[in-house]
């Protein structure tokens, strides 16, 4: 297995929506996500890693170590069952098998890691199966995530549409169309902001250099496999990356995102932006804490 990642990092993803849906909001008719009392627009970490684990699923292919622990139509018992066959365990030799083997716990728990790249990086909780059986622990992983917040105000839009299918066939004699309606937002660019832990890395998950690698990739390519009616064109616009000098790290994470900037090019211009080209994004290296090094990728 690959040693561990040894330095701490932060970074900052900056992407953008265009007449589209990035994170339809259930509880309000799938509008896009808005915070209600500032108007930006919202997109949450769940959706983020979403992107994420589809595009390794996609470039990995099941490749060993690099499998997908959340997935669409696998439920999770059927991937932790294959743990307790890998060591033999089933739930009638299961207290037998951890008397003569007292980490065999730790050990079912590094089989999930080694094998799923998801649990690897961001962790999971793994104790799914009933109060006596065995399961497979929960991993806290190295690599958090925010949410992710538009730069500015966005003001979603209701667009009606026509919809030339007839869904009832006792419909079909009295009308020749339907309407239907998508939610929208014209332009937003957003910002998210995230965390990884060399300590944690090392400790518990085994996340390696390979794996980041595999991330920054993932991360610039979240939407390039994830194209859809409802969500528009949308695009990783820059990822920021600061790497630490070692596994503790050399300055606090805000300080950090502090030196991104992303700011209107005609500043005070009070119409709506609609398009990254009305942003200019900067990053103030000279104000770097020693010990820090920033990357700009995108």
């Amino acid at each position: 297995m690959a040693e561990p990642i040894k330095n701490r990092y932060e970074f900052v993803i900056l992407f953008d929506v265009e007449n589209g849906n990035p994170n339809g909001d259930p509880d309000a008719g799938n509008m896009p996500r808005v915070d209600p009392e500032t108007g930006f627009g919202l997109v949450t970490d769940v959706c983020i890693k979403r992107k994420i684990r589809n595009y390794v699923e996609t470039v990995k292919d099941g490749a060993a170590g690099y499998r997908i622990y959340i997935k669409d139509r696998i439920p999770l018992n059927r991937s932790d069952s294959e743990a307790y066959a890998a060591f033999e365990v089933t739930e009638k030799n299961v207290k037998e098998k951890k008397k003569a083997d007292p980490s065999l716990d730790l050990k079912i728990r590094d089989w999930m890691c080694a094998n799923f790249y998801d649990i690897r990086t961001f962790g999971a909780v793994m104790t799914t199966f009933r109060k006596n059986a065995l399961n497979c622990g929960q991993v806290r992983g190295p690599v958090q995530l925010g949410f992710a917040r538009s730069v500015e105000p966005v003001v979603p839009q209701e667009v009606t549409i026509t919809r030339m299918a007839i869904t009832k066939e006792s419909d079909a004699e009295r009308k020749e169309t339907e309407m239907g309606r998508k939610y929208i937002i014209p332009y937003g660019l957003y910002r998210c902001e995230g965390y990884v832990s060399a300590n944690l890395a090392r400790k518990a998950t085994g996340f390696s250099e390979e794996d980041l690698d595999l991330l920054w990739e993932a991360i610039l390519n979240m939407f390039e496999h994830d194209r859809s009616a409802a969500r528009g064109k949308m695009a990783v616009r820059e990822l920021i990356v600061f790497q630490h000098a070692s596994e503790l790290g050399c300055a606090p994470a805000w300080k950090l995102f502090e030196t991104v900037k992303a700011v209107r090019i005609e500043d005070g211009d009070p119409s709506p932006a609609r398009s990254y080209q009305d942003y200019r994004v900067t990053v103030d290296e000279a104000a770097l804490p020693a010990g820090v090094a920033c990357r700009r990728m995108g």
